[in-house]
């Protein structure tokens, strides 16, 4: 495993991050802010969190253009070579574009809200290449790893 985790924020994740500047998604954009790890979306997320931010929190559309920034968030390929594996999990179109550029990135952990077509979907739990979890579990996953990576 790579000295800095590569950790994927679906557009819930991310979406939680810009809309409070305290809790779990915040740490993450800081962590990836400081290079501990590097964080990864695709261009389906960033649609998804620009829209979601006109309609419902017009005013922070420039926290997110700054955490972008800050957070150093890598841009993912699309993912297409990795669609039709991605919709043997997940049929919701969105979802599987985001899970394919998953694929298509070699991340370590995938950060998600979305207990319907991620969190709860036991099949892609037991097959995904990466973790998949809440902020939470991140953290707690982060953790035991830096304390994995600082044993002698």
């Amino acid at each position: 495993m790579p000295a800095n985790p590569r950790v994927f924020l679906d557009t819930s994740a991310l979406f939680a991050g810009i809309w409070s500047p305290e809790g779990g998604a915040r740490l993450l954009l800081k962590l990836g802010e400081s290079g501990a790890i590097q964080l990864v979306i695709n261009r389906q997320v960033l649609l998804e969190i620009e829209n979601t931010l006109r309609a419902k929190a017009p005013s922070h559309i420039g926290a997110l253009v700054l955490l972008l920034d800050r957070s150093q968030i890598e841009i993912a390929a699309q993912g297409q070579s990795k669609l039709s594996i991605a919709q043997q999990w997940v049929t919701h179109p969105g979802d599987a574009w985001v899970l394919a550029s998953v694929l298509e990135s070699k991340i370590d952990y995938f950060v998600t809200l979305d207990r319907k077509h991620f969190l709860n979907n036991q099949p892609l739990r037991q097959a995904a290449p990466f973790l998949l979890g809440t902020l939470g579990d991140f953290l707690i996953w982060y953790r035991s790893y830096l304390l994995r990576m600082s044993a002698p």
